[in-house]
């Protein structure tokens, strides 16, 4: 098993990439990422559209593990729209408190209640039009009820898959809407809902915000911006994190011996 760090492609600015080349260099990208991520998925426990609509409002502002811990007593006591729409402000507030910006979130699953119990007889819609027009629910939210409990496929443009995206230079917008389309572009439909999971997933795992785990990215050969953290693969494997430290480290061609216990006990932001 080799040590050395990948070699990158380099887009050098006196030659600027195609736009045929750009997709070609996303294309393959998006295929490694597939064989680096074979776990990936929606990482907000839910059965059925309206408890991954809740979820989701939940997630604002806060980590996943942290909505999965509140949501089994939420679920339990408001299993309909019914349910939310004729909540008691202060149960309910009381019950997400945890997930931050309680106010404000409460306000959104009551009006959310309300909407789905008046327009459409307590269940979620299953189009885009539908759910944007709909109390608490955005585009991005939108995109992750139709891709993960309609099997529409939608592109879900969070944080990390919005600086992932610019990093590896699929694009330069900065509008989530904007980076939607110009995404949508470059990979074929069929493949948007589950490369949004692989992209998030490399990006809690791998491709940190601050400090990318450049020497021991299964991108490096295709990414511009290889480089940005540290090359080494020793350095580098101290930088990814999860139980799947090991795995990710050998699929960069790096002996997972070279994987600390930290990086494996390590939690995904």
């Amino acid at each position: 098993m080799t040590t050395s760090a990948p070699r990158a492609t380099r887009i050098r600015a006196d030659h600027p990439e195609t736009d045929l080349g750009r997709k070609r260099r996303a294309r393959r990208m998006a295929k490694v990422l597939a064989r680096t991520h074979p776990d990936a998925h929606c990482e907000l426990d839910h059965d059925g559209p309206l408890q991954l609509a809740v979820a989701t409002i939940l997630s604002a502002q806060c980590t996943d593990k942290r909505v999965n811990e509140v949501t089994p007593r939420l679920f339990a006591r408001y299993p309909t729209a019914a349910d939310y729409a004729g909540a008691d402000r202060a149960e309910l507030e009381e019950l997400i408190r945890p997930t931050g910006f309680f106010r404000n979130k409460t306000d959104s699953l009551i009006r959310l209640g309300q909407a789905l119990s008046d327009q459409y007889g307590g269940a979620v819609p299953g189009t885009l039009p539908q759910l944007v027009a709909l109390p608490g629910i955005g585009r991005k939210t939108a995109n992750v009820i139709l891709g993960n409990a309609f099997d529409v496929p939608g592109i879900t443009v969070d944080t990390h898959f919005q600086r992932l995206v610019r990093r590896w230079r699929w694009t330069e917008e900065t509008d989530p809407v904007k980076i939607e389309h110009a995404v949508g572009a470059l990979i074929e439909r069929r493949d948007w809902t589950m490369l949004s999971h692989r992209v998030i997933f490399h990006g809690r795992r791998v491709c940190h915000a601050r400090k990318p785990a450049c020497g021991a990215c299964t991108l490096a050969p295709l990414c511009p911006a290889y480089g940005t953290g540290p090359t080494a693969p020793a350095d580098a494997v101290n930088l990814l994190k999860g139980p799947r430290a090991g795995e990710l480290a050998e699929a960069a061609g790096i002996s997972a011996d070279l994987v600390p216990a930290a990086a494996v006990a390590a939690e995904a932001p």
